[in-house]
């Protein structure tokens, strides 16, 4: 078949700027397969998140508020199309790769727990208790879902545990969107890496490999930012004026002005550089607002009441499905459908004698939607 479409395609990459990220310069996949006869190495990762059930299992997922009945609350899935798109206006001014920007914002959240944040704590702090030298980062959590948890259907057999088996740039920028550095306004990127460092990755807060993935990582607290407060103020959980006057002032008073406000700050900022930043006056704002937002809204005690709710269904289900690994063959001819369903995950992923059983556990849970962990708990303990 004619790779003719792909090369024109790799060729218009070369007008980009002097820092962006080209696909036919990738560092590679884990497994070499052939190449798409159309599409560039970076578009066709986009298009395998895209499709994926993990990406589509999102639409299901919290990003602040659990399990909402309203449909206007935004979830993970929502978030996440956010963050591709005000990122790859950013990266189109820039003049860096949109392909890959778009890629790595798609994927960036797979590996997100049901009830978001509050979800991911408590399986960290399961997983702590078992052993103290595991733990559970989204970031890193989302990198292991690409690489060996996601499945794709193809006629080419390429590897059965190599995931999607996505491009090192996309890989990387996944692993490293880490947004809870609320002081960070300033992004260089790290050249030095490769598969081998990727592989050995521990901090999620380590620099990414390519300004298209800088981009993301900023973008990550803009586009839930402002999102956030919209989501607040629909519930009646704040105020608009309960936000300090300078920051708005500073920022906008909306979710709009706020991502206008700062997309353009950072091309301002980024132009021509081999850098992402934003302005310090900006930078230090957005901190100012997130932190505000911290306090009233992710530490209110509305929230705290649903991280209860978060806690006793992780919790529940960790332990429970831990302790049933003990006669694993039983869970095959359990009355209970969550058994049967952990029982051919558990099968179907083909684990090793180097994956221990938290692992599959936490591997099960954390892909879950919000209201299928609450079915799966009540299934066990209100049968």
């Amino acid at each position: 078949m004619s790779t003719i479409w792909r090369e024109k395609r790799e060729q218009q990459e070369e007008n980009l700027s002097p820092f962006a990220a080209r696909s036919r310069n990738s560092l590679g996949r884990i497994v070499d397969e052939p190449k798409c006869p159309i599409r560039t190495d970076f578009e066709r990762d986009g298009n395998r998140i895209l499709y994926s059930m993990e990406f589509r299992r999102l639409r299901h997922k919290t990003q602040v508020f659990f399990n909402a009945k309203n449909d206007h609350i935004c979830t993970r899935m929502e978030h996440v199309l956010n963050v591709s798109s005000i990122a790859t206006t950013i990266a189109r001014t820039l003049n860096l790769n949109q392909d890959l920007t778009n890629a790595i914002a798609l994927g960036h959240d797979l590996g997100h727990a049901p009830f978001g944040h509050s979800g991911e704590k408590v399986l960290d702090r399961c997983l702590k208790k078992i052993n103290p030298s595991f733990s559970f980062q989204h970031e890193l959590h989302s990198l292991r879902v690409v690489d060996r948890l996601a499945t794709r259907i193809s006629r080419e057999k390429v590897n059965e545990k190599c995931g999607l088996n996505l491009t090192f740039e996309v890989r990387d920028g996944i692993a490293c969107h880490c947004g809870e550095n609320y002081d960070e306004y300033e992004l260089e990127r790290d050249t030095t890496k490769n598969m081998a460092s990727l592989a050995n990755m521990k901090n999620r807060s380590d620099k990414p490999y390519t300004l298209e993935a800088c981009i993301v990582r900023l973008v990550d607290k803009i586009a839930y930012v402002g999102r956030d407060i919209e989501d607040a103020l629909r519930v009646k959980l704040i105020d608009m004026n309960d936000i300090p006057l300078d920051i708005r002032n500073t920022l906008g008073h909306t979710n709009g002005e706020i991502i206008n406000t700062l997309v353009i700050d950072i091309i301002e900022n980024s132009f021509g550089r081999d850098c992402i930043r934003m302005s310090r006056e900006k930078g230090e704002a957005l901190a100012s607002l997130i932190k505000e937002n911290v306090r009233l809204i992710y530490q209110s005690d509305k929230i705290k009441r649903y991280e209860k709710t978060a806690e006793n269904v992780i919790e529940g289900l960790f332990y429970d499905l831990l302790d049933k690994m003990r006669d694993f063959e039983e869970l095959k001819n359990s009355d209970l459908n969550i058994y049967r369903k952990f029982y051919n995950f558990v099968v179907d992923k083909d684990y090793d004698e180097t994956e221990p059983d938290e692992q599959k556990v936490v591997d099960f849970i954390a892909g879950m939607t919000d209201g299928f962990a609450i079915k799966c708990f009540d299934e066990i303990y209100w049968m």
